[in-house]
């Protein structure tokens, strides 16, 4: 099977050739590639063993809690057939959920073997983190991983020289007219396939919506089918319900009464956590947004949510492929908030993989007020706001607003426009200048190669 490109490769090389790297624990939803990565990464390995403590329950009696690293590693090492040399073998453990000894030995892996190359990896990981009463603080390195990004889909299909061509694009040198359509059309598949890697796999080989949306339903039903692992007390119905409403309410704040009038508000608050936990949604919290970092001024009680993947909440929607593929440019940006679904997304994928994603926005508190900033990011330690946009129309008024009452200087608009910029003398702050780019929605990975470095 081919393999195509993630951004995480880059980050994984680094790991392995690091002098004083720490075990690697590869967070994230289910069948978003953790596995296939790593056994990418194995090729650079003289050895590689690949142990499943899910599908092989034996190993687990290796891992102990008075363990010892080395005879664990004989154990593996017998069992696999594959010599354990340190510089030379990868050990990979996946589904290390499925042992909490494994998960607490990570820590003696650094501390007793700190030589060997030792990677973990699993589904429903955070509730099983969530379970132990501590967990190799400053001992492991987690890394956290998604669905594919926009540029990740290019490159799956051999489009490289038109994703380097889009990094060089700048608010001074747009592409031409031809560049940015191909780009646009080439978005609205990626609205449809998404970025789950079977779903994108799936794509390249028949070139199928409709195959492409099965494969959707599949990975749906996966995951619905763990509901019943989450917690006994909450109700995989409930949690049905509650992913449903979040794609649902899709880039507004969401309201707990949709989700289901009977459930009370303490139960839905608790399936949207575990939701959260497994990697399913993730949310996005309002910021005051008067500094940094913008969590220290949130207020979770004015929450939105992304869907993990932008192709499957399509398909869990039942959008016609048409819809999407047919829509005139302003119709396509504004269609049931996809657009700003997939630019949540996509931020989200190019925030430090080492950390835990966190994600804001802004809404105007006061009584009657609609004013709302979709994204608040921080880059080169200033706030910089992010609105999603149609067109030129418009005085985008929540925009000037917030940069007025925050003192900011620069913004960025995403829409299906092309490359550009554009300055407003703001009269009513003393005639302070504010500069806004214009970055399209498919070029928002721009923003992590140097677009905003003068903010």
């Amino acid at each position: 099977m081919d393999y195509y490109k993630r951004n995480i490769d880059q980050k994984l090389l680094e790991w392995k050739d690091a002098p004083r790297r720490k075990p690697l624990l590869i967070r994230g939803a289910r069948q978003v590639g953790k596995s296939t990565a790593v056994r990418q990464l194995g090729k650079h390995f003289k050895y590689f063993i690949e142990v499943n403590l899910e599908r092989q329950p034996s190993i687990r009696q290796l891992f102990t809690k008075d363990i010892d690293v080395f005879r664990t590693c004989e154990g593996i090492s017998a069992m696999a057939g594959i010599p354990v040399i340190a510089g030379e073998t990868l050990l990979f453990i996946d589904e290390i959920q499925a042992s909490q000894e494994a998960i607490m030995a990570l820590r003696y892996f650094k501390e007793d073997y700190p030589e060997l190359h030792v990677i973990a990896a699993g589904s429903l990981l955070e509730f099983a983190l969530g379970e132990l009463p501590s967990f190799g603080v400053g001992r492991i390195r987690s890394l956290y991983m998604y669905p594919f990004s926009f540029d990740e889909f290019l490159l799956a299909q051999g489009l490289d020289i038109t994703v380097d061509y889009k990094h060089k694009a700048s608010s001074d040198a747009p592409l031409p007219e031809a560049v940015h359509h191909k780009l646009i059309e080439q978005l609205k598949t990626f609205y449809l396939i998404g970025g789950m890697p079977a779903a994108v796999t799936e794509w390249i080989a028949s070139k199928s919506y409709i195959e492409c949306a099965r494969m959707h339903h599949d990975i749906l039903d996966t995951y619905q089918d763990d509901f019943a692992k989450y917690k006994a007390r909450t109700s995989p119905a409930l949690l049905r319900k509650a992913l449903r409403s979040v794609a649902l309410q899709a880039g507004n704040k969401f309201v707990f009464r949709q989700v289901a009038e009977e459930a009370h508000s303490s139960a839905i608050k608790e399936a949207l956590q575990l939701l959260t936990l497994a990697g399913l949604i993730q949310p996005v919290t309002h910021s005051d947004g008067n500094g940094l970092p913008l969590g220290a001024e949130e207020n979770s009680s004015y929450t939105k949510y992304l869907f993990l993947d932008l192709g499957l909440m399509q398909t869990m929607l039942g959008t016609p492929a048409a819809d999407v593929l047919l829509a005139s440019e302003t119709d396509f940006v504004n269609k049931g908030a996809a657009s700003e679904m997939f630019a949540g997304l996509e931020l989200m994928k190019y925030h430090d993989c080492f950390q835990k994603a966190e994600m804001h926005y802004w809404q105007n508190p006061a009584r009657g007020a609609n004013a709302e900033i979709d994204y608040l990011e921080a880059k080169d330690g200033k706030i910089l706001p992010i609105e999603v946009k149609a067109n030129t129309r418009g005085s985008m008024q929540s925009l000037w607003l917030f940069m007025r009452k925050k003192g900011l200087s620069h913004a960025i608009r995403t829409s299906l426009e092309n490359f550009g910029s554009f300055e407003y003398i703001d009269k009513e702050a003393g005639c302070a200048r504010r500069h806004v780019d214009l970055l399209p929605l498919y070029a928002l990975s721009n923003l992590d190669n140097g677009f905003a470095d003068r903010f």
